[in-house]
């Protein structure tokens, strides 16, 4: 019999309410705000800070899985390491991650066909603090309700070997494959539009080649976009803002963007 071990949620109360009916509030609210149409997605990039600056771009990423709620029963999440000095790909060796809205069961079988990469091991301690994933669980809850997780907090790594990792996850239209990055970093407002209006048209070229200064998801983003250039996919853009549009002044913000690859 496996014994269930869980990551509990780290970030509930800081980036997010704590409270079960405080937070279900809230997303309602953010995702009711900032709704939009369109197909539903095999890939969606979105950011990672607190809801309250940039959950509204997030929910119009995850807007756009509604549609295909009943076929997605699989999310492999990447999102940068920002807590443990990394190289490569960090899986948890527990079974759950938690976050106030339930336990969301890891996939361990899609996990354990990675032990042979060498760019990909386990570390619960690059996990234990990192939100750059946290905060994708109760949109994920929301939307999509019941599935299973990959979940990857990625370091410094070789666009190449993020990319091969991705190839071997990608499965069909049961597997969502999110990407977690925020773009610039408290430059003043109008520099930061400038900066990440340049980043934008970078990932919508499918250049793989962004940096940290650019996007703190740079190194998730650069292996996506080998494979998404590879499988000749569409992108588009849904959102583009920053802390200074959503909450927050505008001597120091925090840039936004949310896209939507498309399956084919």
């Amino acid at each position: 019999m496996t014994t269930t071990t869980i990551r509990p949620a780290a970030v509930a109360g800081l980036f997010y309410p704590r409270e079960t009916a405080a937070l279900r509030s809230l997303l309602a609210r953010q995702l009711r705000e900032n709704a939009g149409t369109g197909a539903a997605p095999k890939v969606l990039i979105a950011p990672h800070a607190g809801y309250v600056y940039s959950g509204p771009v997030a929910a119009h990423a995850y807007n756009r899985v509604k549609a295909s709620t009943p076929e997605i029963r699989r999310v492999v999440l990447l999102g940068p390491a920002h807590r443990v000095a990394l190289r490569g790909l960090a899986l948890p060796t527990v079974t759950a991650f938690r976050t106030p809205l339930g336990d969301i069961p890891l996939d361990n079988e899609a996990m354990d066909n990675l032990r042979d990469l060498p760019q990909v091991l386990r570390s619960d301690l690059a996990h234990e603090a990192e939100h750059s994933l946290e905060v994708h669980l109760p949109f994920l809850q929301t939307v999509l309700g019941d599935f299973s997780l990959v979940p990857l907090v990625v370091g410094s790594t070789p666009a190449a070997a993020i990319a091969e990792v991705l190839e071997r996850l990608w499965g069909g239209p049961e597997t969502l494959v999110v990407v977690s990055t925020d773009l610039s970093h408290y430059h003043a407002y109008a520099d930061a539009r400038r900066l990440d209006e340049d980043t934008a048209r970078h990932i919508e070229a499918m250049q793989p080649t962004l940096t940290s200064e650019q996007a703190c998801g740079a190194y998730p983003l650069n292996g996506l976009m080998q494979v998404v250039r590879k499988r000749n996919l569409r992108i588009t853009r849904l959102d583009l803002r920053n802390s200074g549009d959503t909450a927050g002044g505008r001597e120091r913000v925090v840039g936004y963007g949310a896209w939507a690859i498309d399956a084919a």
